[in-house]
């Protein structure tokens, strides 16, 4: 009687051990005597033990950190580039059997392929072309993890780090160009006021009497605080008659 009941301890053990859940966001690759034999899909699923093993596989977008990357540029600079990776499991089967980690696998080919592509740029090809960059990355990535069974959906180049003369270079340069903007708009400010000065003088000038009410207007204002100057005001056609009699004269 007690064998009766280990024995069916031991089987109802054994069923329970074959039960197995896969959840919505993977898939189970099943191999039955060390041979794939199929997929399992979501839900509620029985394998027979000891014969039969299940792996899941996650079909969610993963990303995953590429590390920085000593490189040097087509110019000769060393720069320090990491990046992230997002993809994506769209053959569970390729994924196990024809990697033996994919993600690691991953992760390594697109720190070469970070290297090629940096290595093969300038600097300043780096600096302002980063979807270029990122998008190259991502055609070599995605061409060789084909064959594991994963879609490389994007790749973002994230910190470029310069070495130090080069970011103090870069900053002297940014301030001399902003120093330069800054007198270039000083000068057309200028520019621009003279020619007001200009254009409303000239104006004056063909309005009879403007000069006058204009003089007038610079007397009232200079008039309003303490001065030690005394002012002599001698009228405008006073001075260009003085000026025609001395014509005559000579």
């Amino acid at each position: 009687m007690e064998f009766i009941i280990f024995l069916v301890i031991v089987v109802v053990i054994f069923v329970l051990s074959g039960i197995k859940i896969i959840n919505q966001y993977e898939r189970g690759v099943i191999l039955t005597l060390g041979k794939f034999t199929g997929i399992r899909e979501p839900g509620l699923r029985v394998v027979v033990p000891i014969f039969q093993r299940l792996i899941r596989v996650d079909i969610r977008s993963t990303p995953i950190d590429v590390p920085k990357q000593e490189v040097i540029t087509k110019d000769n600079v060393t720069v320090g580039v990491d990046a992230v990776v997002y993809f994506r499991v769209i053959d569970a089967p390729k994924a196990v059997l024809e990697t033996t980690n994919y993600i690691y696998a991953t992760s390594q080919f697109a720190q070469a392929a970070l290297r090629d592509v940096a290595g093969n740029a300038d600097m300043d090809e780096l600096l302002s072309k980063r979807e270029q960059i990122s998008q190259q990355i991502k055609e070599i990535v995605d061409a060789q993890t084909d064959q594991w069974g994963i879609d490389v959906e994007n790749v973002k180049v994230q910190n470029i780090e310069l070495p130090q003369d080069m970011k103090r270079a870069m900053a002297k340069q940014a301030e001399a160009e902003r120093e330069r903007r800054a007198v270039i708009i000083t000068a057309e400010g200028e520019k621009a006021a003279a020619q007001a000065v200009a254009d409303a003088a000239a104006m004056l000038a063909k309005v009879p009497g403007g000069i006058n009410i204009r003089t007038l207007q610079t007397l009232e204002k200079i008039s309003t605080e303490p001065s030690q100057k005394t002012l002599f005001v001698l009228p405008a056609d006073l001075i260009e008659n003085v000026k025609s009699v001395l014509g005559g004269q000579k």
